[in-house]
Formats: structure tokens, sequence, C-alpha cells
């Protein structure tokens, strides 16, 4: 990917201007931000993905909360400080739309995107090591958190995933890291699955943004 400024991407024959330079400061079109995550969006999964109206004001929140548009955030209650958690039903958009959103920012620090299952399956192989590696400076946003399996190493259980959400918290206390994730769980299914500590700490840790219930499954 070339980039010449921040706010205009050029790759291959394909020049994607997303706002315009005002002094200093990017004044981003958010008309525009969303044609360049339709095209990436249908180069990266097929000619039937589109921007459904319906989501356009989930797209609003979480395009201004990477452009890091301060005064659209306070205004939509978002803390730029906090990652994000991003939940609604399967089938919604939502691992897409993270993949797709950390492409209209590249020069920021980029996340990793990791399936919780996959963390718990590197827990059941390797152990504790794995709630360690991901104690980094790091960026990451895990995927479908609640879907993994709890671990089990040498016959002792473990909710990895809870585990690693409070060591992600002490490295955003310390050291600001920050840390996404998508869910299919509501607030309630979360702290079932991972405990009022846990879910406490979550409050503190991610600007909530969640699709409706009755979101349709994308994918059919």
């Amino acid at each position: 990917m070339k980039q010449i400024q921040p706010h205009i991407i050029i790759e291959d024959d394909r020049k994607y201007v997303l706002g315009e330079l005002k002094g200093n400061k990017i004044s981003y079109d958010f008309e525009r931000i969303l044609n360049y995550l339709a095209d990436k969006g249908q180069q990266e999964y097929g000619t039937l993905f589109k921007i459904h109206d319906q989501d356009r004001d989930i797209l609003f929140k979480l395009c201004n909360y990477f452009i890091k548009d301060e005064a659209n955030c306070v205004r939509l209650n978002m803390d730029l400080n906090k990652g994000i958690l991003l939940s609604g039903p399967v089938g919604c958009g939502k691992t897409s739309l993270m993949k797709l959103l950390r492409l209209i920012v590249p020069h920021q620090k980029p996340y990793r995107i990791i399936p919780a299952r996959n963390v718990v399956f590197g827990f059941n192989h390797l152990g504790y090591k794995t709630i360690e590696d991901y104690g980094d400076s790091h960026y990451v946003c895990f995927d479908d958190l609640g879907v993994e399996p709890l671990g089990r190493y040498y016959g002792k259980d473990c909710n990895v995933m809870g585990e690693i959400i409070l060591s992600r918290y002490e490295l955003f206390l310390n050291h600001k890291v920050k840390t996404h994730i998508t869910t299919n769980l509501n607030a309630q299914e979360l702290e079932e699955r991972y405990g009022k500590r846990v879910r406490s700490r979550m409050r503190e840790l991610f600007n909530l943004i969640a699709f409706e219930t009755a979101s349709k499954d994308k994918r059919r």
C-alpha cells in the first residue's frame, strides 16, 4: 500500500481520497469512507459485500472512533483512550468491519485480529505462556469472544480469555495499550461467562457498540 498523506490511500491503480487536509488537520468525509469500505469489502469478500443502510449509525460511531474525531466522539459518548467492544448477532458483519476499518487509518498503530478460540487452542498446547504472550504491548482485536471452549492444561481448567482480559486491563492502566473485541454475547451473558470482576474491567476497557439484536445474517 502506497501512501502520500494519511487521508489519501493509493493501491495499485486506485486512489482513495477520504477527506481534505485543512491546515494540519484532516477533515474526513463519511460518505467517502463508506465508499472506500464498500470497495475494499468487495475486494476482500466478494461482489455481494455491501454497506447496509441499517448499519450507518454503527459505522458512523466506528469511523469517528478510528479517525479520532474528538468532537463527534464526545457527542457519541465514546472515549478515544478505550478500545472497542463490538457486539451483535451472528453474521451481522462484526469481524469484517473490524478487519476493514483499520485500513482507513494506515498511519495509526495497527491491531492484529485473533480468534478467541485460537487463543484457547494455544493455551491447551503451551499452557500459561499463552496468557503471558498476550500481556505485551501489541494492539489486538480478539474475535468471537464467548464461542471459545474452556482452556485445559495438564488436567487444570482455565477461563483463558477471562485471564487475558484481566492482563490486558493492567496494560491499559499502566501503558494505555488498547484492546478490541467482537462478540455475539450481550452484557449479561459476558458476566455469566467471565464473572463480575472481568465484566467490571471490561466497562473500563471498552466503548460498547452494539448491533440491533434483530440485525440480519448477512452471510445468508
